[in-house]
């Protein structure tokens, strides 16, 4: 088990917010000795160094949760070995830490080994309460649009419904839209439920990562009606996901992170998470205030520049395209559009 300094800037964030954001910063405790800090520490879960992935046989049948014994690596089936671990994601983070310790014994014991061409990966998570959803996030995200690097998180929500998994087909529903772009994300899971969060004590309420395609249209996030955030974002299969939750011990620092993406084969977009104007602790405890968050909860932290509408000229996704997107260390999604 090992603790990992996350080296982050937290005082040039704080300096950054309005009177409103300091009076919720005040109000979650965060004294001006937390505001000195510039780094904080992850304690290592029981499920440390773990590859979380929902899957079926690769001919159907039912849902099991399994741990991948490396990227793109074969499957020990958890959720089969042990009838009392839930074959959800989500409700194996729901009940704490004593599926954790059932799942690690089962990986140490080398139990039940699938061959990763004898499944179909699924979405990791599946049906979660919340969907959050970060803009302009990434300067360079920011300088593209020539838009100001915001002075507090501008957060927005996907229906959880329209989660796919990292292989599944993409709906362009054509239609209703003509605008269909791509944003690569780093994705946050959050393994324990919390209220008004301190920001040191964040990131021991983060289970882990996974990649997201934040799949946009543009016309209704930015058109009708003054920009339909909530529709242009939430269509279904506009979130594929996955193709697993890696757990926080086995990601050295989020927040150097290399981010990529692909459509056919062109790479249009390569960042990384050392660039977020908002790093996920801060991000954690400002949304906090607001809302509990709850086991399974998923926080997508925002793209860096490449999307398709700010090209010259605009560049959108059209049956047939397909979209790769890929975070190092965790994964790649290929998602066909259709």
């Amino acid at each position: 088990m090992m603790n990992v300094l996350i080296k982050i800037n937290v005082r040039r964030n704080l300096s950054r917010l309005s009177g409103s954001g300091k009076k919720l910063l005040k109000s979650n405790r965060l004294s001006a000795a937390d505001n000195s800090v510039k780094s904080s520490s992850f304690h290592s879960s029981p499920a440390a160094n773990m590859r979380y992935v929902q899957f079926t046989a690769a001919s159907g049948g039912p849902q099991r949760l399994g741990v991948q014994l490396s990227q793109d690596g074969d499957i020990i089936d958890v959720s089969g070995v042990n009838s009392s671990i839930p074959n959800s994601l989500v409700q194996f983070l729901a009940a704490g830490p004593v599926h954790q310790e059932k799942a690690k014994r089962i990986v140490a014991q080398g139990q039940s080994v699938i061959a990763l061409s004898e499944v179909k990966l699924l979405s990791p998570i599946t049906r979660p309460d919340k969907v959050v959803c970060v803009g302009l996030n990434y300067r360079d995200h920011c300088e593209e649009q020539n838009k100001p690097v915001p002075t507090e998180p501008v957060f927005f929500s996907k229906f959880s419904s329209v989660i796919v998994g990292p292989y599944d087909d993409v709906k362009h529903p054509t239609e209703i839209t003509k605008c269909l772009d791509w944003e690569v994300e780093l994705a946050v899971v959050i393994g324990k439920e919390g209220k008004n969060i301190r920001q040191g004590n964040a990131m021991d309420h983060v289970f882990g990562f996974t990649v997201a395609q934040d799949v946009t249209a543009r016309d209704w996030q930015k058109g009708h009606n003054g920009g339909q955030w909530l529709l242009g974002k939430s269509m279904d299969t506009f979130c594929p996901m996955g193709p697993c939750v890696v757990s926080k011990d086995a990601v050295q620092d989020p927040h150097d992170l290399v981010l990529r993406s692909w459509v056919n084969g062109d790479q249009k977009q390569q960042g990384n998470s050392k660039n977020l104007v908002f790093p996920i602790d801060f991000l954690i405890s400002y949304l906090s205030n607001f809302v509990t968050l709850l086991p399974g909860d998923v926080i997508l932290t925002g793209t860096p520049s490449g999307v398709g509408v700010f090209r010259k000229p605009p560049q959108y996704l059209k049956p047939g395209d397909v979209v790769e997107s890929e975070i190092e260390g965790i994964g790649r999604l290929r998602n066909t559009i259709v």
